[in-house]
Protein backbone atom coordinates (compact mmCIF):
# COMPACT_ATOMS: atom_id res chain seq x y z
CA UNK A 1 0.00 0.00 0.00
CA UNK A 2 1.03 3.58 -1.00
CA UNK A 3 2.73 4.82 2.46
CA UNK A 4 0.64 8.06 1.99
CA UNK A 5 -2.30 5.69 2.49
CA UNK A 6 -1.60 3.76 5.26
CA UNK A 7 -3.20 4.41 8.38
CA UNK A 8 -1.86 5.99 12.03
CA UNK A 9 -1.13 3.40 14.05
CA UNK A 10 -3.18 5.49 16.52
CA UNK A 11 -6.65 5.00 14.06
CA UNK A 12 -5.51 1.16 13.44
CA UNK A 13 -5.46 1.06 17.70
CA UNK A 14 -9.16 2.89 17.89
CA UNK A 15 -10.77 0.70 15.31
CA UNK A 16 -9.56 -2.40 17.41
CA UNK A 17 -11.08 -0.89 19.92
CA UNK A 18 -14.15 -0.21 18.59
CA UNK A 19 -13.93 -4.26 17.35
CA UNK A 20 -13.92 -5.27 20.45
CA UNK A 21 -16.29 -3.30 22.11
CA UNK A 22 -18.50 -4.41 19.12
CA UNK A 23 -18.09 -7.85 19.28
CA UNK A 24 -21.42 -9.84 18.41
CA UNK A 25 -23.06 -12.10 19.52
CA UNK A 26 -23.67 -15.82 18.18
CA UNK A 27 -27.52 -15.23 17.23
CA UNK A 28 -30.57 -16.95 18.85
CA UNK A 29 -32.27 -19.50 16.60
CA UNK A 30 -35.97 -20.05 17.12
CA UNK A 31 -37.65 -23.26 17.64
CA UNK A 32 -38.10 -23.00 13.82
CA UNK A 33 -34.86 -23.22 12.93
CA UNK A 34 -34.94 -19.34 11.97
CA UNK A 35 -31.52 -16.74 12.35
CA UNK A 36 -33.66 -13.74 11.33
CA UNK A 37 -32.77 -10.52 12.70
CA UNK A 38 -34.54 -7.40 13.25
CA UNK A 39 -33.44 -4.42 11.88
CA UNK A 40 -32.89 -1.68 14.61
CA UNK A 41 -32.01 1.42 12.96
CA UNK A 42 -34.58 1.83 10.36
CA UNK A 43 -33.04 -0.33 7.69
CA UNK A 44 -36.11 -2.03 5.82
CA UNK A 45 -36.37 -5.92 5.56
CA UNK A 46 -36.43 -7.14 2.19
CA UNK A 47 -36.09 -10.88 2.78
CA UNK A 48 -38.92 -13.02 1.49
CA UNK A 49 -41.71 -13.60 3.48
CA UNK A 50 -41.39 -17.39 4.60
CA UNK A 51 -43.68 -19.47 7.25
CA UNK A 52 -40.40 -20.81 9.10
CA UNK A 53 -38.84 -17.46 9.56
CA UNK A 54 -38.68 -15.71 12.87
CA UNK A 55 -40.62 -12.53 12.19
CA UNK A 56 -39.29 -9.60 12.08
CA UNK A 57 -39.30 -6.40 13.91
CA UNK A 58 -41.48 -4.00 11.83
CA UNK A 59 -44.44 -2.07 11.36
CA UNK A 60 -46.44 -4.35 9.08
CA UNK A 61 -44.99 -8.06 10.47
CA UNK A 62 -47.62 -11.13 11.57
CA UNK A 63 -46.26 -13.75 13.85
CA UNK A 64 -46.70 -17.21 12.22
CA UNK A 65 -48.56 -19.54 14.32
CA UNK A 66 -45.90 -21.54 14.44
CA UNK A 67 -44.41 -18.86 16.95
CA UNK A 68 -46.33 -17.57 20.18
CA UNK A 69 -47.52 -13.74 19.96
CA UNK A 70 -45.34 -11.72 21.99
CA UNK A 71 -46.45 -8.37 23.37
CA UNK A 72 -46.87 -5.74 21.38
CA UNK A 73 -47.38 -1.98 23.04
CA UNK A 74 -49.01 1.03 21.56
CA UNK A 75 -47.26 4.01 20.99
CA UNK A 76 -50.30 5.97 22.52
CA UNK A 77 -49.49 3.64 26.06
CA UNK A 78 -45.72 4.46 26.01
CA UNK A 79 -45.88 8.50 25.88
CA UNK A 80 -48.89 7.78 28.51
CA UNK A 81 -46.74 6.04 30.48
CA UNK A 82 -43.79 7.96 30.08
CA UNK A 83 -45.71 10.94 30.17
CA UNK A 84 -44.65 11.92 26.73
CA UNK A 85 -40.68 10.80 27.58
CA UNK A 86 -40.54 13.37 30.15
CA UNK A 87 -37.51 14.24 32.75
CA UNK A 88 -39.62 13.46 35.10
CA UNK A 89 -40.03 9.70 34.04
CA UNK A 90 -36.22 9.82 32.87
CA UNK A 91 -33.91 6.53 34.52
CA UNK A 92 -31.00 7.68 32.93
CA UNK A 93 -29.08 6.59 29.61
CA UNK A 94 -28.75 3.35 28.69
CA UNK A 95 -26.24 1.52 25.90
CA UNK A 96 -28.37 2.15 23.00
CA UNK A 97 -30.30 5.10 24.28
CA UNK A 98 -32.44 6.64 26.95
CA UNK A 99 -34.31 4.63 29.45
CA UNK A 100 -37.29 6.00 31.00
CA UNK A 101 -39.82 4.56 34.23
CA UNK A 102 -43.35 3.63 32.87
CA UNK A 103 -45.98 1.41 34.51
CA UNK A 104 -48.19 -0.69 31.94
CA UNK A 105 -51.59 -1.82 31.41
CA UNK A 106 -51.48 -4.69 33.86
CA UNK A 107 -49.70 -3.08 36.32
CA UNK A 108 -46.03 -4.09 35.77
CA UNK A 109 -43.23 -1.77 36.63
CA UNK A 110 -41.09 -1.71 33.50
CA UNK A 111 -37.73 0.36 31.63
CA UNK A 112 -38.62 1.60 28.32
CA UNK A 113 -35.78 1.87 26.84
CA UNK A 114 -35.95 4.15 23.43
CA UNK A 115 -33.10 3.23 21.39
CA UNK A 116 -31.27 5.54 19.36
CA UNK A 117 -32.05 5.22 15.48
CA UNK A 118 -28.71 5.55 14.66
CA UNK A 119 -27.34 2.72 16.47
CA UNK A 120 -26.58 0.07 14.41
CA UNK A 121 -27.98 -2.80 16.68
CA UNK A 122 -30.23 -5.69 15.28
CA UNK A 123 -32.00 -8.75 17.42
CA UNK A 124 -34.64 -10.73 17.23
CA UNK A 125 -37.60 -10.26 19.76
CA UNK A 126 -38.59 -14.30 20.49
CA UNK A 127 -34.78 -14.82 20.71
CA UNK A 128 -34.84 -12.59 23.40
CA UNK A 129 -38.05 -13.60 25.09
CA UNK A 130 -36.84 -17.38 25.09
CA UNK A 131 -33.77 -15.49 27.28
CA UNK A 132 -35.38 -17.21 30.69
CA UNK A 133 -33.09 -17.00 34.17
CA UNK A 134 -33.49 -15.76 37.04
CA UNK A 135 -30.39 -13.85 36.56
CA UNK A 136 -31.06 -11.96 32.77
CA UNK A 137 -33.67 -9.11 32.52
CA UNK A 138 -36.68 -10.35 31.02
CA UNK A 139 -38.43 -8.16 27.88
CA UNK A 140 -41.76 -7.77 28.63
CA UNK A 141 -42.77 -5.99 25.40
CA UNK A 142 -41.96 -3.34 22.62
CA UNK A 143 -42.47 -1.21 20.03
CA UNK A 144 -41.98 0.22 16.69
CA UNK A 145 -43.01 4.06 15.39
CA UNK A 146 -41.28 4.77 12.08
CA UNK A 147 -37.79 4.47 12.56
CA UNK A 148 -38.28 4.88 16.52
CA UNK A 149 -37.43 1.33 18.21
CA UNK A 150 -39.16 0.84 21.71
CA UNK A 151 -37.99 -2.03 24.22
CA UNK A 152 -39.90 -2.60 27.79
CA UNK A 153 -38.07 -4.73 30.05
CA UNK A 154 -38.78 -5.41 34.04
CA UNK A 155 -38.00 -2.94 36.17
CA UNK A 156 -34.74 -2.74 38.30
CA UNK A 157 -35.43 -1.12 41.53
CA UNK A 158 -32.20 -0.37 42.63
CA UNK A 159 -31.17 1.05 39.01
CA UNK A 160 -28.01 -0.76 37.38
CA UNK A 161 -24.14 -1.14 39.38
CA UNK A 162 -23.00 1.69 37.41
CA UNK A 163 -25.82 4.04 39.06
CA UNK A 164 -25.01 2.81 42.85
CA UNK A 165 -21.34 3.03 41.99
CA UNK A 166 -20.94 6.25 40.34
CA UNK A 167 -24.34 7.74 39.83
CA UNK A 168 -26.62 7.68 37.34
CA UNK A 169 -25.10 7.92 34.18
CA UNK A 170 -26.24 10.99 31.67
CA UNK A 171 -27.63 12.43 34.51
CA UNK A 172 -25.91 15.99 35.46
CA UNK A 173 -24.98 15.77 39.46
CA UNK A 174 -25.84 12.57 40.11
CA UNK A 175 -24.35 11.01 43.02
CA UNK A 176 -23.47 7.63 44.11
CA UNK A 177 -25.86 4.99 45.34
CA UNK A 178 -26.03 3.71 48.84
CA UNK A 179 -22.35 2.23 49.52
CA UNK A 180 -22.33 -1.15 48.87
CA UNK A 181 -21.49 -3.76 51.32
CA UNK A 182 -18.69 -6.74 50.94
CA UNK A 183 -21.42 -9.45 51.06
CA UNK A 184 -23.48 -7.30 48.40
CA UNK A 185 -20.69 -7.10 46.10
CA UNK A 186 -19.51 -10.80 46.25
CA UNK A 187 -23.47 -11.71 45.76
CA UNK A 188 -23.99 -9.73 42.78
CA UNK A 189 -20.79 -10.38 41.28
CA UNK A 190 -21.99 -14.27 41.60
CA UNK A 191 -25.34 -13.38 40.03
CA UNK A 192 -23.79 -11.48 37.09
CA UNK A 193 -21.67 -14.31 36.26
CA UNK A 194 -24.08 -17.09 36.48
CA UNK A 195 -26.33 -14.54 33.74
CA UNK A 196 -23.47 -14.69 31.54
CA UNK A 197 -22.76 -18.64 32.25
CA UNK A 198 -26.57 -19.30 31.27
CA UNK A 199 -26.03 -17.05 28.22
CA UNK A 200 -22.69 -19.30 27.00
CA UNK A 201 -23.73 -22.47 28.41
CA UNK A 202 -27.06 -23.31 28.74
CA UNK A 203 -28.38 -21.61 25.42
CA UNK A 204 -28.34 -23.56 22.33
CA UNK A 205 -26.70 -21.76 20.19
CA UNK A 206 -24.73 -20.30 22.86
CA UNK A 207 -25.43 -16.28 23.58
CA UNK A 208 -22.23 -14.01 23.39
CA UNK A 209 -23.01 -10.53 25.20
CA UNK A 210 -20.45 -8.48 23.86
CA UNK A 211 -20.85 -5.52 25.68
CA UNK A 212 -20.81 -6.57 30.07
CA UNK A 213 -20.53 -3.54 31.89
CA UNK A 214 -21.76 -1.97 35.08
CA UNK A 215 -23.87 0.10 33.11
CA UNK A 216 -26.16 -3.22 32.28
CA UNK A 217 -25.85 -5.01 35.28
CA UNK A 218 -29.37 -4.00 37.08
CA UNK A 219 -29.69 -4.60 40.47
CA UNK A 220 -33.16 -6.11 42.02
CA UNK A 221 -32.47 -6.04 45.89
CA UNK A 222 -30.13 -7.04 48.38
CA UNK A 223 -27.21 -8.58 45.85
CA UNK A 224 -29.91 -9.86 43.34
CA UNK A 225 -28.29 -8.96 40.17
CA UNK A 226 -29.73 -9.13 36.13
CA UNK A 227 -28.06 -9.24 33.07
CA UNK A 228 -29.21 -6.59 30.67
CA UNK A 229 -29.58 -5.90 27.41
CA UNK A 230 -28.90 -9.78 26.67
CA UNK A 231 -29.65 -11.02 22.76
CA UNK A 232 -28.40 -7.87 20.90
CA UNK A 233 -25.98 -8.24 17.92
CA UNK A 234 -23.92 -5.22 16.39
CA UNK A 235 -23.89 -4.81 12.75
CA UNK A 236 -22.15 -7.84 10.67
CA UNK A 237 -18.15 -6.89 11.10
CA UNK A 238 -16.05 -6.44 7.70
CA UNK A 239 -14.30 -9.61 6.71
CA UNK A 240 -11.05 -7.73 7.48
CA UNK A 241 -12.45 -6.96 10.98
CA UNK A 242 -12.85 -10.69 11.41
CA UNK A 243 -9.65 -11.25 10.64
CA UNK A 244 -8.52 -9.54 12.90
CA UNK A 245 -9.83 -11.38 15.42
CA UNK A 246 -9.08 -14.97 17.09
CA UNK A 247 -10.10 -16.72 18.49
CA UNK A 248 -13.96 -17.08 16.53
CA UNK A 249 -16.36 -14.59 17.86
CA UNK A 250 -18.75 -17.15 19.09
CA UNK A 251 -16.19 -17.80 21.73
CA UNK A 252 -17.23 -17.17 25.22
CA UNK A 253 -13.95 -16.55 26.61
CA UNK A 254 -15.02 -12.49 24.67
CA UNK A 255 -16.74 -11.89 27.63
CA UNK A 256 -14.53 -12.09 30.53
CA UNK A 257 -12.34 -9.18 30.29
CA UNK A 258 -15.21 -6.72 30.00
CA UNK A 259 -16.68 -9.15 33.45
CA UNK A 260 -13.16 -8.68 34.63
CA UNK A 261 -13.27 -4.88 35.13
CA UNK A 262 -16.55 -5.48 36.17
CA UNK A 263 -15.06 -7.24 39.32
CA UNK A 264 -12.43 -4.78 39.48
CA UNK A 265 -15.52 -1.80 39.48
CA UNK A 266 -16.85 -3.39 42.40
CA UNK A 267 -13.31 -4.47 44.17
CA UNK A 268 -11.72 -0.54 43.98
CA UNK A 269 -15.48 1.48 43.59
CA UNK A 270 -13.71 3.24 40.60
CA UNK A 271 -14.94 3.80 36.85
CA UNK A 272 -13.64 1.91 33.77
CA UNK A 273 -12.98 5.16 32.30
CA UNK A 274 -12.75 8.60 33.92
CA UNK A 275 -12.11 11.19 32.15
CA UNK A 276 -12.24 13.59 34.96
CA UNK A 277 -8.92 12.41 36.50
CA UNK A 278 -5.66 13.24 35.48
CA UNK A 279 -3.63 11.79 32.93
CA UNK A 280 -2.37 9.00 33.66
CA UNK A 281 -5.99 8.24 36.56
CA UNK A 282 -8.28 7.70 33.81
CA UNK A 283 -7.85 3.93 32.72
CA UNK A 284 -9.42 1.23 35.75
CA UNK A 285 -7.18 -1.51 34.24
CA UNK A 286 -3.98 0.49 33.59
CA UNK A 287 -4.27 2.01 37.46
CA UNK A 288 -4.84 -2.04 38.72
CA UNK A 289 -2.17 -3.39 36.28
CA UNK A 290 0.20 -0.81 37.97
CA UNK A 291 -1.06 -1.48 41.36
CA UNK A 292 -0.16 -5.20 40.95
CA UNK A 293 3.18 -5.06 39.91
CA UNK A 294 4.33 -2.99 42.80
CA UNK A 295 2.57 -4.55 45.18
CA UNK A 296 0.22 -2.34 46.00
CA UNK A 297 -3.48 -3.65 45.59
CA UNK A 298 -4.63 -3.21 49.05
CA UNK A 299 -4.43 0.79 48.07
CA UNK A 300 -7.25 0.06 45.42
CA UNK A 301 -9.49 -1.31 47.01
CA UNK A 302 -12.87 1.18 47.76
CA UNK A 303 -12.03 2.97 50.74
CA UNK A 304 -16.16 3.23 51.17
CA UNK A 305 -15.66 -0.22 52.45
CA UNK A 306 -13.92 1.14 55.73
CA UNK A 307 -11.67 -2.19 55.85
CA UNK A 308 -14.82 -4.40 56.33
CA UNK A 309 -14.14 -6.98 53.68
CA UNK A 310 -12.36 -10.19 54.20
CA UNK A 311 -8.79 -10.24 52.41
CA UNK A 312 -8.81 -14.11 51.27
CA UNK A 313 -12.01 -12.77 49.55
CA UNK A 314 -10.76 -9.73 48.06
CA UNK A 315 -7.48 -11.92 47.10
CA UNK A 316 -9.65 -14.06 45.69
CA UNK A 317 -12.11 -11.92 43.31
CA UNK A 318 -9.17 -9.56 42.74
CA UNK A 319 -7.29 -13.07 41.30
CA UNK A 320 -10.67 -14.01 39.74
CA UNK A 321 -10.47 -10.58 38.02
CA UNK A 322 -6.66 -10.77 36.60
CA UNK A 323 -7.74 -14.40 35.31
CA UNK A 324 -10.43 -13.01 33.22
CA UNK A 325 -7.75 -9.72 31.50
CA UNK A 326 -5.39 -12.05 30.92
CA UNK A 327 -4.56 -10.83 27.36
CA UNK A 328 -4.07 -14.53 25.69
CA UNK A 329 -8.06 -15.15 25.06
CA UNK A 330 -7.35 -18.84 25.58
CA UNK A 331 -6.06 -18.68 29.04
CA UNK A 332 -9.29 -16.70 29.97
CA UNK A 333 -10.91 -18.91 32.15
CA UNK A 334 -15.05 -19.49 30.93
CA UNK A 335 -17.96 -18.62 33.10
CA UNK A 336 -18.39 -21.97 34.49
CA UNK A 337 -15.05 -21.81 35.96
CA UNK A 338 -15.50 -18.28 36.90
CA UNK A 339 -19.36 -19.20 39.01
CA UNK A 340 -17.07 -21.99 40.75
CA UNK A 341 -14.44 -19.65 41.81
CA UNK A 342 -16.94 -16.92 42.83
CA UNK A 343 -19.44 -18.99 44.75
CA UNK A 344 -16.96 -19.96 47.77
CA UNK A 345 -16.37 -15.85 48.37
CA UNK A 346 -20.31 -15.92 50.22
CA UNK A 347 -18.48 -18.24 52.48
CA UNK A 348 -15.33 -16.27 53.35
CA UNK A 349 -17.12 -13.49 55.58
CA UNK A 350 -14.31 -12.22 58.21
CA UNK A 351 -11.87 -14.37 56.68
Amino acid sequence: MDEKMRPEMVEVADRLRMIRKALPQRKCESSTGSNARVPISGEENNAPPSNTTTPTLNSSSKIPPTVAPFPRISMDELRQITRNFSNDALLGEGMYGWVFFGVLKDGQQCAVKKLDPSTRIHFEVPSISRLKHENIVQLLGYCVEGKDRFLAYEYALWGSLYDILHGKKGVKGAEPGAVLSWEQRAKIALSAAEGLEFLHEKTRPPVIHGRINSCNILLFGDGVAKIGDAGFAISPLTSTEKLLLDPPLTSSVYDAPDFGIVLLELLTGRKAVDRTMPLGQKNLFAIWASARCKGMVERCIDPTLEGNCPPKAVAKMAQIADRCLLFVAKDRPNMNAVVMALRPLLAMQGS
